[in-house]
């Protein structure tokens, strides 16, 4: 069958909205409808060749759909199932697997080097991040679905695959936020609007939003965050000043910046943790000195995915959207179609908005 897709012919190169051919789903997969897929800013760290990815590729890894049909030996989805597209399947054999540490999967991201379509001149295709969302209907291996909680509307759902999981592991997982203690957010994209939502839900005292851009305060706040900071020279001396001049107890970073990792680690308190969340470049590089970690005492760590295991936290992401804790809605900042993807790339990179989502 042929659909259309935002193809990225090359690394560096503008998104190509064209018709591409898939096949009908071989053993082990599952071809998909896409209902939506949100815009990552994985998906331009993949295009601009921070993050490597085999191209030719149709790029996208935050979907959900409804299963068109299933290949031989695939027993858990049938035609009709709503479906929550799962980026990165933990292979269960791995080092990392054993040790349940499933986010750090050293299998999981396999297929996005196997070709998966054809371009309409017979060329190969690769999915990127495994499930190739940006495209009207994509093939995918089974394990790399999980089903779409009821309740939840499906287009929103979209959000789960990766913004939400990664949002709320962070807070969760990672830096396990206890109640009553003070959390900082720096970045309002898709991912930091799910950390405010998810501090929230932790029961955290005061919640500060950190941005570059002013116009996300009211944004910031919706989500959950009690205090916003405009992001400037002196953001961690107007954090502690929100917090008796101690520091956060726990600082989430969503950008991937060097100064904004050594920002948030400056921002804690004595003893306090920093998770990183945000994907940067080689060449952001964050100096510390000996005397400094050992007299603060501070934590600091990344973060892959939230480390999250999607079959063990979407349901308990799921119960809180039911109960009215958590609001997918409040993420999306505009719908597009396939062609509005390099727009959402531009807002990404000038700090605009939250989460776009291509709604089929």
């Amino acid at each position: 069958m042929v659909v259309r897709a935002a193809v990225l012919p090359a690394v560096g190169s503008p998104l190509e909205i064209a018709e591409i051919e898939l096949p009908e789903p071989g053993p082990g997969q599952v071809r998909v409808r896409l209902a939506a897929a949100g815009v990552c800013h994985s998906d331009l760290s993949l295009s601009n060749g921070t993050m490597r990815v085999p191209v030719p590729a149709v790029l996208g890894h935050e979907g959900s759909g409804t299963v068109v049909s299933v290949g031989e030996g695939v027993e858990a989805y049938a035609p009709g199932d709503a479906v929550v597209l799962n980026w990165a399947p933990a292979c269960g054999s791995c080092h990392a697997c054993g040790l349940g540490e499933v986010w750090l999967c050293a299998n999981a991201l396999n297929g996005a080097g196997a070709v998966y379509a054809r371009r309409s001149d017979g060329s190969d295709l690769y999915p990127g991040l495994n499930v190739a969302a940006f495209a009207e209907e994509t093939v995918v291996a089974e394990k790399c679905l999980l089903p779409a909680p009821e309740g939840v509307p499906l287009d929103e759902a979209a959000l789960l695959g990766c913004a939400v999981l990664t949002g709320y592991g962070a807070v969760h997982n990672s830096a396990r936020v206890r109640p009553g203690e003070s959390v900082a957010v720096f970045g309002v994209g898709g991912v930091g609007l799910a950390a405010l939502q998810s501090a929230r839900v932790a029961e955290a005292s005061t919640i500060v939003a950190v941005d570059v851009s002013p116009e996300k305060e009211d944004l910031a706040r919706a989500a959950g965050a009690t205090e916003f900071v405009v992001a400037s020279e002196t953001t961690a001396k107007d954090i502690r000043a929100l917090t008796g001049r101690q520091g956060v107890d726990v600082a989430v970073e969503c950008v991937g910046r060097a100064v904004t990792i050594r920002t948030a680690w400056e921002s804690t308190r004595r003893g306090g943790r920093t998770t990183v969340v945000g994907i940067g470049g080689k060449d952001q590089q964050v100096s510390f000195n000996a005397l400094e970690i050992f007299h603060w005492g501070r934590t600091l760590s990344g973060c892959v995915y939230g480390d999250s295991d999607p079959a063990r936290d979407l349901p308990r992401i799921a119960a809180h959207l039911r109960e009215g804790a958590l609001d997918l809605g409040v993420l999306v900042t505009e719908r597009i179609g396939l062609d509005g993807i390099p727009a959402a790339f531009d807002n990404m990179i000038a700090g605009k908005g939250g989460r776009a989502l291509v709604v089929f």
